[in-house]
């Protein structure tokens, strides 16, 4: 006989005791974590001849290591030949005073460490991939923290700061300590970081919100230019952060670029869910947000394709409506443009590291509690994703050597920081994540599935070479899933840097493109790479061009609202400014 299934109180138990674990673990499965190793344990413990490997591995390094002293004693400060050469993106001992004695032998015994755990972490025969991905992702952040580097007795560059300031360094160090230990208590934000005010100094295109419902206001931006395009541009950005990171300061808003190359402007600015909303799921934004703001777009632009633009999960979401509207014959679409968008998730790179049926069971245990998911637990998956950039270069640069950078907006923006509804995140990780559901033909819109195979729009895709959040290798696996017309450009930069990418003289930034007929051959990444042209500066001109090649001629702009939907505040509007 079968066990029925459990009753609501002992349901309710076990949900109360995995939040609670939730919360002592920082919203990372322990249970996770401990499965990984114990695969890795077991299989390394039956491989005698791994475990020879590695011993022979570590009695080279330690005679490599002696050779090393030796010279390094005989030699000039700063002569000795390294053993270790960091990746070229690794900046944690790229400063000359590492190389001075005793500084350079540390570092050069940690890199060596390093070298021997990401050997003794990969390719133990038996293994689970996704465990040993996750071993290794959890030696890194050990060995990260055990950086020479992170301890004032053994960084030279913080050495030399307290002896030149008298302590000075520290005394700043531990007021910014103080200062953030006080925040992180009382769980308040600042009202503006750097000074950045939303309204004033971001986000601050004028423009008027036409449309306001549970999920989302409709921003439709004045226009700049006598005349415009007759097809608007509907931006979809993600929910997971504001809107604004679209409409930062003038000098790099993509909104402001648009509108000054005359283009018709609207965009979602979605609402910071509470606990009132824990039961908003993908199809309420699918069908309050995408669906809803297209039919504001076509009664204040009547008889007008619409080019859809998407950013991150917004992108997600816009592939997802594209998908059902060319199934079901919806032809209001003018092309579908997608930036740092996964629609294949069976690769999605270091995130998958926190997504397992541990990782998100415990994450809805957590979130039945408030009905949503915090902003605080999403940082600390992000910032494990980049210890060094995010974490530890942090805590040296702020409270060893006492020192503050300086506020840009794309900082600003990032600090401030939305909440997601437990539905909703609940559904997008198992639906996507889990079971990949969108690139498999699985994924139901009203009850029925789509498919990415039955979009024919032009299609433009942004992938961004250092994204920790859409690999564009990951982004770029929609050219099999589809066979529309599609044009890809791969641009330098991360996952928001990379996007935000004004065309300003100088710049050092860089992109591919490259237009694959529809129809026409794969080509897969390494392939494309090879024959995508290389261009200098930003890809925003690249891709304004191609909205204007499917675009009619200019003509007078459209009015502000229209109908149902009269202005009911300026831009950049009501839902932006919650916390």
């Amino acid at each position: 006989m079968s066990l029925p299934n459990a009753p609501a109180p002992t349901q309710q138990l076990d949900t109360l005791v995995h939040a609670a674990l939730a919360r002592m673990s920082g919203s990372l499965s322990p249970t996770s974590a401990l499965l990984a190793w114990q695969d890795w344990v077991a299989h390394l413990a039956g491989s005698p001849g791994r475990q020879m490997a590695l011993a022979s591995l570590a009695a080279t390094q330690a005679q490599a290591l002696a050779w090393y002293l030796a010279e390094a004693l005989s030699t000039r400060p700063g002569d000795a030949r390294a053993l270790v050469a960091p990746p070229a993106q690794d900046r944690r001992f790229a400063a000359p005073e590492w190389r001075q004695w005793p500084f350079n032998l540390w570092h050069q015994s940690f890199l060596l460490v390093e070298q021997w755990w990401d050997a003794a972490t990969h390719g133990v025969p038996g293994v689970d991939p996704h465990h040993e991905r996750v071993v290794a992702f959890w030696a890194r952040q050990w060995l990260d923290m055990c950086s020479p580097g992170n301890r004032i007795a053994t960084n030279p560059l913080v050495i030399k700061a307290t002896l030149a300031e008298g302590g000075a360094n520290l005394v700043r160090g531990t007021q910014h300590l103080l200062t953030d230990l006080a925040q992180a208590a009382t769980g308040e934000a600042l009202a503006a970081p750097g000074g950045f005010a939303v309204g004033r100094d971001l986000a601050a295109t004028p423009g008027k919100v036409v449309l306001r419902n549970r999920v989302m206001e409709l921003i439709q931006y004045q226009p700049t230019t006598a005349e415009v395009h007759p097809e608007p541009v509907l931006l979809v950005p993600a929910w997971i952060m504001k809107y604004y990171i679209l409409d930062l300061s003038p000098h790099d808003s993509l909104v402001k670029y648009l509108l000054d190359q005359g283009h018709t402007v609207f965009c979602i600015s979605w609402k910071n869910p509470g606990e009132a909303e824990r039961d908003l799921g993908m199809d309420d934004y699918l069908r309050d947000g995408f669906f809803a703001a297209l039919d504001a777009v076509n009664a204040i632009c009547p008889q007008r394709q619409v080019h859809a633009t998407g950013y991150c999960l917004g992108g997600t979401l816009l592939a997802i409506a594209a998908a059902a509207m060319a199934r079901d014959g919806d032809a209001r679409l003018a092309s579908v443009s997608l930036f740092a968008a996964q629609t294949d998730f069976s690769e999605p790179g270091e995130l998958a590291l926190f997504i397992d049926e541990s990782q998100v069971s415990l994450l809805e245990a957590q979130m039945a509690a408030t009905g949503y998911l915090k902003a605080s637990q999403m940082a600390g998956a992000f910032q494990m994703l980049r210890s060094y950039d995010l974490l530890w270069s942090r805590l040296v640069h702020d409270y060893l050597l006492g020192e503050r950078a300086s506020m840009n907006d794309l900082m600003a923006w990032n600090a401030d920081a939305t909440r997601m509804p437990a539905r909703m995140h609940s559904e997008y990780l198992r639906r996507l994540f889990l079971n990949d559901d969108l690139s498999e033909g699985r994924y139901p819109v009203n009850g029925r599935p789509v498919a990415l195979s039955s979009i024919r729009l032009p299609v433009f895709m942004v992938g961004t070479t250092t994204d920790h959040v859409a690999p564009w290798r990951s982004v770029h696996k929609l050219h099999h899933l589809c066979p529309a017309e599609i044009t890809f450009a791969l641009t330098s930069g991360g996952h928001n840097a990379g996007i935000v990418n004004p065309p300003v003289p100088g710049s050092h930034r860089t992109y591919q493109v490259l237009t694959r007929p529809a129809g026409g051959t794969y080509l897969a990444p390494d392939e494309w790479l090879a024959a995508a042209p290389l261009h200098q500066g930003s890809w925003w001109p690249a891709w304004q061009q191609w909205l204007a090649e499917r675009s009619g001629a200019p003509a007078k702009p459209p009015r502000m609202g229209a109908g149902h939907y009269k202005p009911v505040a300026d831009a950049p509007g009501q839902y932006v400014l919650e916390k």
